[in-house]
């Protein structure tokens, strides 16, 4: 039979620094959920399918800053505790609801939970050794997973003030990486699949940089200079500006975005249309002379069938509803009903109604891969390649049947010969791409741009990390190549907490009302520890010992805010 196209499916599995920095109902909480909920169903999913003979070929970003805390000894334990604590919350469950006739019609569910956090830590010591990280670079060695990285803490690269920065954030995704993977990634997901050609740039907000524009390189050109091959992008990119917001449905704040955002902004100029189902080469400079790197662009029809909260598979009615928990436990009774249904007219959730809706759902999810390559190949005389991005927490957390549904669409897909299912990397060696395009700036955030991430809310944020970009510049350059131990000790923390500061989860937790209190308290405090640092740094290279204070702060820090290797970071990236 004649290929028809590739399938090629990209998760982005990322969590802000959380350890150390509270638990419930923000902090580390957030990365339990996600470890129980997501990433160890997801990775029995891949090994079941495996076990059945199916090889599940997929793409999957694990940022930098998920994996070093994925791997840390603090996260292992926590987790430990985490998910004692829910199978005595189902137990408590249980024993309420056996005393309670009211809710009796509970009791199954109640038992649900318990076996079901049951069996998360038994695959969590058991089948993948309190090893996260090494359970999915298995995976990798077995030839299931194109793991990519990412920014080592997710900073948005396109408003970061210096290329130095992006730089930073870049190579040391590459270091930590190989130090969970074992080899360096081939490819890149752009933080928010934010991209920004070379230009002229300026600050967009009053701040230390100045207002003069100066020259700034395409995000390419830094990913080309440091072997990565291929990255992500939104469709409107490719597709000369049409956009369809992937967080407006699971965000309620982002609508008043968007509609400020479109009372304040001119629509961007638009680019020629290409097609979101060819793989292109990258390039905004005459300058560079590397290989271009190249983008693969989100598929908007199928995508939507999942990540759509409301004309999407999740939508579902017999689904787990997310919102609706129980005053006792927190742990989750009752089913979607209706996405219009207030939390009170939720009805109960059945399990067992659940293996012919994802039959339904994966079934209708496969036929619109055939039908999009169909249509190309009619149109163009080629095979395609369809790509669906998704964040991997969508898979468990947010939907909780997403793994399973997965497991459906790649078992129907193995009974498909004429649709290839592949990763980025397969795709890279099979069938390189050879036409070259430019890209316009964008996102795959509401509005297609930068908005999410810089507006009236959050364009003070901004001020202060170009602040502390251009004095952590300054500092490395009067330090020298080889700056005095407890010097270099005080600027490597500095980058830690620069690159904490540079975060784009700040933003976007504010931005869509998530965790307003939390996301400024955090950014506050990693800029104030940023700050404190800096007033070290410039003691030390004025000759002076630190104090007793000064070493207890470094202590701590250096304990708490852990993340990166010192032997992982390069002053030198800062000059």
């Amino acid at each position: 039979m004649t290929k028809l196209g590739n399938f090629v499916l990209v998760l982005h599995t990322h969590l802000p620094y959380v350890v150390h920095h509270g638990k419930w109902p923000h902090g580390m909480e957030w990365l339990f959920e996600a470890a129980s909920e997501t990433y160890i169903p997801l990775l029995n999913t891949f090994n079941d399918l495996l076990a059945e003979g199916i090889r599940p070929r997929l793409t999957i970003s694990l940022t930098p800053v998920l994996a070093e805390q994925l791997a840390s000894p603090a996260f292992v334990e926590a987790f430990r505790e985490f998910l004692a604590e829910e199978i005595i919350r189902a137990d408590k469950d249980i024993a309420y609801f056996e005393a309670t006739p009211a809710e009796a019609n509970l009791l199954p569910l109640g038992r649900f939970w318990k076996q079901f956090y049951t069996l998360i830590h038994e695959d969590f010591e058991y089948r993948y050794h309190a090893d996260i990280m090494g359970a999915f670079r298995d995976l990798q060695d077995e030839g299931v997973l194109d793991v990519i990285t990412c920014g080592a803490t997710h900073g948005y690269f396109p408003l970061l003030g210096t290329d130095e920065s992006i730089q930073a954030q870049v190579r040391l995704a590459k270091a930590v990486h190989e130090k969970h993977l074992g080899e360096p990634p081939r490819g890149i997901w752009l933080p928010e699949c934010a991209y920004r050609p070379r230009y002229a740039w300026k600050s967009p907000v009053p701040s230390a940089l100045g207002e003069e524009p100066f020259m700034r390189k395409g995000v390419e050109e830094i990913l080309e200079e440091n072997d990565l091959e291929y990255f992500i992008v939104d469709s409107s990119l490719v597709e000369a500006g049409k956009f369809i917001p992937m967080y407006l449905g699971r965000f309620e704040a982002l609508r008043g975005l968007m509609t400020q955002w479109v009372r304040e902004r001119s629509p961007a100029a638009t680019q020629p249309a290409h097609s979101v189902y060819e793989v292109y080469l990258v390039k905004s400079s005459t300058e560079t002379h590397h290989r271009p790197a190249a983008a693969f662009a989100r598929d908007v029809e199928t995508s939507m069938q999942v990540w759509s909260s409301e004309q999407g598979y999740p939508g579902g009615e017999w689904y787990l509803d997310f919102h609706k928990k129980h005053h006792l436990s927190g742990h989750r009774y009752w089913r979607v009903t209706s996405i219009h249904a207030d939390l009170g007219l939720k009805t109960l959730y059945e399990p067992h109604r659940i293996e012919a809706e994802l039959e339904r759902d994966a079934e209708h999810f496969v036929q619109s891969v055939r039908d999009a390559l169909v249509r190309f190949r009619d149109t163009h005389g080629a095979t395609g390649t369809l790509t669906a991005p998704f964040d991997s927490e969508l898979f468990g957390h947010w939907w909780f049947e997403g793994p399973l549904f997965l497991k459906k669409v790649f078992e129907k897909l193995a009974n498909e010969p004429d649709i290839e299912v592949k990763h980025c990397a397969g795709v890279m060696d099979d069938e390189p791409p050879q036409h070259v395009i430019a890209l316009p700036e964008g996102s795959w955030g509401a509005g297609g741009n930068h908005y999410v991430w810089l507006n009236d809310e959050v364009a003070w944020m901004w001020q202060h990390v170009y602040e502390d970009e251009l004095l952590l510049r300054s500092l490395v350059r009067r330090a020298g190549a080889e700056p005095a131990p407890d010097t270099g000790r005080v600027l490597k923390q500095m980058v830690r907490e620069l690159l904490l500061v540079e975060a784009s989860d700040w933003p976007f937790l504010i931005s869509t009302k998530s965790a307003v209190d939390y996301a400024t308290r955090r950014f506050i405090e990693h800029h104030h520890n940023f700050s404190q640092l800096a007033e070290m740094a410039g003691k030390s290279l004025s000759g002076d010992v630190l104090s007793k204070e000064d070493e207890q702060f470094l202590d701590l820090l250096e304990k708490k805010n852990f993340l990166f290797d010192a032997d992982l970071i390069h002053l030198d990236w800062y000059r």
